[in-house]
């Protein structure tokens, strides 16, 4: 019986970085599970790699086709963004272990959808001042920085993460992101320990 790992952390916690070499690795075989949102797309992202991007139009239509596993909205200071995961041929549990960068609502719909035995939480946690300074020079190399958005984000994630929600999910595990070899190694041994 195929897994959903579901990694997730307040922004600029080294997600992305852990998603690309968990994916990378052999060993655990992981497919990826591609979100979509309709936000702009960011330098340096594909369509179909970090995201599907797709606009109000193209959420309607998966909305009511019954295709939207869970969505989440943010009004931010560009307007209207939404990000949601789709019930897609992608997803073949019965073939493969499946991986995703979630949020804590992610992980709690995904759980629902398919059953906690399915869904596999791994979160990441990274202290708040490096995640700041992080987050600051993510936006400097965007040809059209936008701080509001990053600060709106960054103070989001107290409550979006907040020890009450993690207790009320039921996660027990974390995995600090200072050294990434050793994280990745943490998780690595995690998600091989919940296959058996």
């Amino acid at each position: 019986m195929g897994k959903i790992i579901c990694l997730m952390g307040k922004s600029s916690s080294g997600k992305d970085t852990l998603y690309k070499h968990l994916m990378s690795d052999r060993e655990l075989g992981l497919r990826p599970i591609v979100p979509y949102t309709t936000r702009p797309i960011r330098a340096g992202e594909q369509d179909g790699v970090e995201y599907y991007f797709t606009d109000e139009e193209g959420f309607r239509r998966l909305n009511v086709e019954g295709r939207i596993i869970e969505e989440r909205s943010y009004r931010t200071v560009h307007g209207l963004w939404r990000y949601f995961t789709v019930a897609d041929d992608k997803i073949d549990l019965e073939a493969a272990d499946h991986c995703l960068i979630g949020t804590l609502d992610v992980y709690l719909s995904l759980r629902d959808y398919y059953g906690p035995e399915r869904v596999l939480p791994v979160l990441v946690e990274l202290d708040d001042g490096e995640r700041l300074a992080r987050a600051l020079a993510r936006e400097q190399a965007q040809q059209h920085p936008r701080y509001e958005e990053m600060c709106r984000r960054f103070l989001a994630d107290s409550q979006d993460f907040s020890e009450k929600r993690i207790a009320q999910a039921g996660i027990t595990r974390r995995f600090r992101n200072e050294d990434l070899e050793r994280c990745l190694e943490e998780i690595h041994g995690y998600i091989e320990q919940c296959r058996q």
